[in-house]
């Protein structure tokens, strides 16, 4: 089963793997036409009523392997605005080659005709929300036909997720979905296909460009909007804190506040004017500190657990206690870790370890990522949250899923770098389910790590990734 925002990441990720969408697109049509091969006889009318995006490419290659079919194409809207070029390649072909092909600009216009089938190709399962004409008047006029209805992928109207409609939709009788199952359609009454295009399952399981779909921004959006992240650190040490916050903030987060010791305050904000920080009293972080960070981070949407604080025995003690009281979300990394497995809560924990830190939390080892994919969802199911294992390989899971980054090069051993990572993560937890932030956020300082490195080579530092964690989030889209 696969959601509408899930396929659109598999889809764009299987084109970064060498699989472009043209061929998925052809693989498709083909899956279409076997389809209405076996619901109506060679020499049936069909009517193909297509939309402009690449649902309605997908019916214009169906109609290539239809010629032994009295077909005829009615797409919706003018040809030039077609959205896609490969959808607009494959109508060209059409017309190239004297099919029975037409546009209609007005739903008034529009004529169904007296098919033996109607294909359903107007909108696909990126599109929600009501029918606007002409698709409204197509999909009465489809659903008054007497004939049976084939849908690509899912019948316009309906929510692909939901099953829903939010006004008229297409009631279809059979509907060829690909690659996999979608959430909705099982509430339908319609036989459902689904068609294998040739998508590797590698697509689904390497965090790749198409994951970064998952991020947007609203051009209304307000201070706050994409988060705001607290960083607990520091003491012992104090650049970790102040990367994890600046990855934060690089990392998308619209503010990032840092709880540090008094002792090191003045210090920690001398690495950057961006940075806020709220000190607590001591020269480490100790139990009587607990209940005032319980209060800041109320008021924040992520907490970053770890960085710089060092292991002292009352340190891991209030890291015991301040994950035993509080219910948000946190990203934790570094000595803090060692408790997760120790302590019952109601936070959504995202736990950043690298194969030592995984050791010590009692979690396996294994050299082969598979077999460490493996080990480590058993291990996830196991703590109850999302794990982000560090490695050449980092694999993430949920207990259930697993995702695999593939992204960044032995340059990133320096110290530094899993700071960047636990603060990008943090960041994108504020805004993402916890598996996609985990996943996103491997592919991002990955990504970053290696644009560091096709400019200067090895001996990078890791304040040198801060600056190219944007490029590597929204530069490759």
């Amino acid at each position: 089963m696969i959601t509408s925002d899930r396929m659109a990441v598999v889809d764009r990720n299987a084109a970064a793997l060498g699989v472009p969408q043209k061929q998925l697109m052809e693989s498709s049509g083909h899956a279409v036409a076997r389809e209405v091969r076996s619901l109506v006889d060679p020499g049936a009318n069909v009517t193909v009523v297509a939309g402009r995006g690449n649902n309605g490419g997908d019916a214009f290659v169906a109609v290539r392997f239809l010629d032994d079919y009295d077909v005829s194409v009615r797409l919706l809207g003018r040809p030039e605005s077609i959205s896609t070029d490969i959808a607009r390649e494959n109508w060209d072909a059409l017309g190239s080659a004297e099919y029975d092909a037409e546009s209609v600009g007005d739903s008034r216009d529009f004529d169904l005709g007296d098919p033996d089938l109607v294909v359903d190709a107007m909108l696909g399962t990126g599109v929600t929300g009501a029918l606007r004409e002409p698709e409204a008047t197509a999909a009465r006029a489809i659903n008054d036909a007497d004939c049976p209805v084939l849908a690509v992928d899912v019948p316009s109207g309906f929510d692909a997720d939901t099953g829903e409609a939010a006004g008229v939709a297409v009631d279809a009788d059979h509907v060829v979905t690909f690659h996999d199952a979608k959430p909705g359609l099982g509430d339908l009454d319609a036989r459902v296909t689904v068609a294998d295009i040739g998508i590797p399952e590698a697509a689904e399981t390497f965090v790749g460009p198409g994951d970064l779909l998952r991020l947007r921004r609203d051009s209304t959006s307000h201070k706050g909007d994409h988060g705001e992240v607290l960083v607990v650190g520091g003491g012992p040490y104090t650049g970790a804190p102040a990367l994890a916050a600046q990855a934060a903030l690089r990392g998308g987060a619209d503010l990032a506040r840092v709880a540090c010791p008094q002792s090191v305050a003045r210090e920690l904000q001398g690495y950057s004017e961006n940075l806020i920080v709220r000190p607590f009293a001591g020269d480490h972080l100790a139990p009587d500190a607990v209940e005032h960070l319980l209060e800041l981070a109320r008021e924040h949407d992520t907490v970053v657990l770890g960085p710089g604080l060092g292991a002292a025995d009352d340190s891991l003690d209030a890291v015991r206690a301040f994950l035993t009281d509080y219910e948000g979300r946190a990203v934790v990394d570094a000595d803090a870790l060692s408790v997760v497995p120790e302590v019952e809560t109601d936070a959504d924990l995202l736990c950043t370890p690298h194969q030592g830190e995984l050791r010590k939390m009692g979690g396996p080892e294994a050299s082969d990522w598979r077999e460490r994919a493996d080990l480590v969802r058993e291990f996830a199911r196991e703590l109850g949250h999302v794990l982000l294992v560090k490695g050449a390989y980092d694999v993430i899971s949920d207990g259930d899923r697993v995702r695999v980054g593939r992204t960044g090069n032995p340059g990133m051993t320096v110290g530094g770098t899993g700071d960047v990572l636990a603060g990008v993560t943090g960041a994108l937890a504020a805004t993402q389910p916890s598996l996609d932030a985990a996943a996103i956020g491997a592919y991002v300082n990955g990504r970053a790590g290696d644009l560091v490195a096709e400019e200067s080579g090895y001996g990078m530092v890791a304040t040198d990734l801060l600056d190219r964690v944007p490029e590597a989030m929204w530069g490759e889209r």
